[in-house]
């Protein structure tokens, strides 16, 4: 009986990256800049997560269509003008794809980025829409709009 498969392309191909956003975790644990950063060990594991679900090629990076995707999940499309500029904002213009570290920067960091701000809305969005469950409640004429 064959094992069930991660819906995430998961597995083996994630293994490698795992390890490198894992060191890097490691190195931003160890820098006195982030010491004073409440919980951080458990904010690096989200970041990871979060960032290894975005990075649909596991080569590392999120690029311009990964973005445009996780908007569009997000039920907030952008134009590729609009994801270019965030891409620029987040990695100070010197790239055209986000690095785990970039991402690591701007959620740890006090400058206000639209990714950060992004993240922080689907968190949040998240938390206080919980999809409701079974049929939808019955309505009369009167009720509608």
């Amino acid at each position: 009986m064959a094992a069930p498969r991660r819906p995430s392309g998961g597995g083996l191909r994630r293994a490698p990256q795992d390890g490198r956003l894992e060191e890097i975790n490691k190195e931003f644990l160890c820098d006195p800049k982030f010491s004073d950063e409440e919980d951080l060990e458990t904010k690096l594991a989200v970041f990871k997560e979060k960032y290894m679900e975005f990075d649909l090629n596991n080569q590392g990076e999120i690029d311009l269509m990964s973005v445009k995707r996780m908007m569009e999940k997000m039920g907030a499309p952008k134009t590729h003008l609009e994801l270019k500029k965030m891409i620029s904002e987040v990695t100070g213009g010197v790239s055209e794809t986000i690095s785990y570290q970039d991402f690591v920067n701007v959620m740890l960091g006090k400058r206000s980025a639209v990714l950060k701000l992004v993240m922080m809305f689907e968190g949040k969005a998240n938390e206080s829409n919980p999809k409701p469950s079974g049929p939808p409640p019955e309505r009369d004429i009167a009720s509608l709009p």
